[in-house]
């Protein structure tokens, strides 16, 4: 069931209920140029650079977290094309977010709160006579101007389900929810509200006459818990809105990936599926400058998250489709036209790293546009041969460049500073032979001043997902160079399952956990144990989500190659994962189905390598957290494991965090994270080393 509500929306000038206190720059020295947690904290995280229509100028967004106030806050900055005359826009307690140019570069609109819900705010491009010009009933999460900004569309949510005053309306008290289908929570929320698109007309002042373009329909657009404004995409002459729906609910949503575009033209308020039949997902459009074509992300099978993303093009005339990377064996992240509208911008994983790359629409030719030892992060094209981007490595977070010609030009120096102060971590790839006779990418950091003469502890890295690409990643929660800096080795192999190295590779993994991907990291390990200045006796392993996964199975069958393990978020019993996740989807293509069709060769050696089921083997210190709002993998998965390994009498720590979801994020939960990851390891793998964190 589901209730739709008319938005109100008005124009404004109410100012944002958050009088704090401004979150800026900290004033943070870097002790004997020492890489540390503080360090991470204290770096600003820059994105969402946007070229302005003249291609004169950039905008872009940096954020600094405050340890002590225990959250961020994002303002916003404007430069030259070429980087120089960096200024600041905004100086709030309040983050300005989505921010774009509007009114030929003359404006800016962003959302920021008003009495705390999110509302559609403009000023002019200096920063100047800032005015909120909506006022949506529960606020909105997302805009999209349309290209001749008559109309703008809004994310917003409406009632989803019923609670206990829907079913019984003299007991205004009570807090029960009446549930009879499952997907009843998600991510880290029950599910009590859906977003819809509304669009609503825009005279440059205000937002009026706004419109539910899904009325009465229990769908998600965009959908949750990921999708935001990049599932919408305005036709060149604003008279039709494309947006991305997965239209089921309750057991089908579970079951189901098969999301669609649909196209919903403003004149007659009608909506057509324009991908009916591709049975993945179909995310991101993107219409050619011309109009004559959309572009977007499609993956081919139902239930499948991690199948490739294929670049699919339609003619809008004629609804012929094109795949065209079918003959490109890679999955892509990203797109955006070229403003020639011959040729699409779009970055993958490939071989260890994240590139850019570009395909030619009329012959699929793809080229190399940017490359090296980092991750491209976006897509602003300039013109048909720049583009602005964001680039990051292991050792170094995001900083905005341009490309042009296959060169790289930094444009921001927000971190460089800081950076500088401090003695990184070097870092290598190694090549590594698996047991069934192939080569996996290992990066590997070595800590700062590293000396192959001595001996030092180190620490398997196992990634999530479990397709997700241990690429030159940078993280504010699982930081690789902060390890390294911290004197470890840190071994970061891309083991079967992980993008970048063909459809096979990554696909390998369904429905063989705990299988050749295993053997890959412990292939890792033993090959990095051969290396005289690594410690074998002192070797730890740590992963969160899949990664946890990994590490509770490693600690039954690792054959005494670690001291110590630390797992996050990780599934311990496979059998009651099945049962308390919710995206089961996931679960039946991962496992290959339940636990009780005992006719299902796949999903039997599933369950049968569940890690819970090697506990009696388990002999090696283990510290283990998790989230309470982590609906996907619940926290009573880690406190089975702690429990296991506490009646075992294997010394085991468990932090559980009340108000954190599958990930660790306000600032100060972070920081007592990264510090209680740092004293585990330190005790088990730097013996008399650190005498306070040993007694602990």
């Amino acid at each position: 069931m589901i209730t739709s509500t008319m938005l109100a929306a008005a124009c404004t000038s109410s100012p944002s209920g958050d009088t704090g206190k401004i979150i800026d720059k900290p004033d943070f020295t870097p002790s004997d140029r020492q890489y540390s947690i503080e360090a991470l904290e204290a770096f600003g995280r820059v994105s969402d650079p946007k070229v302005s229509p003249d291609k004169s100028k950039i905008l872009y967004g940096i954020s600094y977290e405050s340890i002590e106030e225990n959250k961020s806050n994002l303002d916003l900055y404007v430069m030259n094309v070429d980087g120089s005359d960096a200024k600041r826009l905004t100086t709030t307690p309040d983050s300005e977010n989505g921010a774009v140019w509007i009114d030929n570069g003359n404006k800016i609109a962003f959302t920021s709160p008003v009495d705390g819900k999110q509302q559609l705010w403009v000023m002019n491009a200096d920063g100047s006579n800032r005015k909120a010009v909506s006022s949506i009933e529960g606020g909105i999460s997302g805009f999209l101007f349309s290209p001749d900004e008559s109309h703008v569309a809004l994310i917003g949510n409406v009632k989803y389900g019923r609670n206990a005053q829907d079913v019984y309306p003299d007991l205004p008290k009570a807090t029960g929810r009446v549930i009879d289908d499952i997907m009843y929570k998600h991510w880290d929320e029950w599910v009590t509200e859906v977003p819809h698109p509304f669009i609503g007309k825009f005279d440059g002042t205000s937002v009026t006459d706004v419109t539910d373009i899904m009325q009465d329909e229990p769908y998600e657009a965009p959908m949750k818990p990921f999708g935001g404004i990049e599932s919408f995409a305005w036709s060149p002459d604003g008279s039709q809105l494309v947006y991305v729906s997965r239209k089921k609910t309750g057991m089908e949503y579970a079951l189901s990936t098969n999301s669609d575009l649909y196209l919903y033209t403003l004149a007659d308020k009608s909506t057509k599926n324009i991908t009916e039949g591709m049975m993945g997902y179909d995310t991101n459009p993107t219409f050619s400058p011309d109009g004559k074509h959309i572009a977007w992300l499609s993956m081919e099978h139902d239930g499948y998250e991690s199948d490739k993303n294929r670049i699919f093009v339609m003619d809008m005339a004629s609804g012929e489709k094109t795949d065209l990377t079918s003959e490109w064996d890679y999955t892509a992240d990203a797109i955006a036209w070229n403003p020639n509208g011959n040729s699409i911008y779009f970055i993958a994983p490939k071989d260890g790293v994240t590139p850019i790359f570009s395909i030619n629409v009329a012959d699929k030719a793809v080229k190399v546009v940017a490359d090296g030892q980092f991750d491209y992060a976006s897509l602003a094209p300039v013109d048909e041969n720049t583009l602005i981007t964001m680039r990051h490595s292991m050792v170094s977070p995001n900083e905005i460049f341009a490309v042009n010609g296959g060169n790289a030009t930094q444009l921001t120096n927000v971190n460089t500073e800081l950076l500088a102060a401090m003695d990184m971590p070097t870092v290598e790839k190694r090549m590594v032979a698996t047991t069934d006779g192939k080569e996996m990418t290992v990066w590997v950091l070595y800590p700062p001043k590293f000396d192959a003469s001595k001996k030092y502890p180190a620490l398997l890295y196992c990634q999530g997902g479990p397709q997700q690409a241990v690429s030159q990643f940078f993280s504010f929660r699982w930081n690789v160079a902060l390890m390294a800096a911290h004197g470890y080795v840190v071994i970061c192999p891309n083991r079967r399952g992980l993008p970048g190295f063909g459809t096979e590779w990554n696909a390998q993994i369904s429905g063989d956990y705990g299988g050749q991907n295993m053997r890959d990291y412990l292939s890792a390990v033993d090959d990095m144990k051969k290396e005289s200045y690594i410690d074998a006796e002192r070797i730890g392993a740590m992963g969160a989500s899949y990664g946890g996964f990994s590490v509770y199975w490693l600690a039954g069958n690792h054959e005494g190659r670690f001291a110590a393990l630390l797992a996050h978020a990780g599934i311990f019993n496979t059998e009651a994962q099945y049962l308390e996740t919710e995206e089961m989807w996931f679960a039946n293509w991962d496992l290959g189905g339940p636990f009780w069709d005992k006719s299902n060769a796949v999903a039997q050696r599933s369950f049968a390598n569940s890690p819970h089921r090697f506990v009696d083997k388990w002999d090696t210190p283990i510290m283990i957290s998790h989230g309470e709002f982590d609906y996907r993998i619940l926290s009573s998965q880690g406190e089975m494991a702690f429990n296991a390994a506490k009646l075992r009498n294997i010394p085991a720590e468990m932090v559980i965090f009340p108000d954190e979801n599958h990930w660790i994020l306000k600032p100060q939960n972070a920081v007592m994270w990264q510090r209680l990851f740092f004293r585990w390891f330190d005790r088990w793998l730097k013996p008399g080393e650190n005498p306070a964190a040993e007694s602990k």
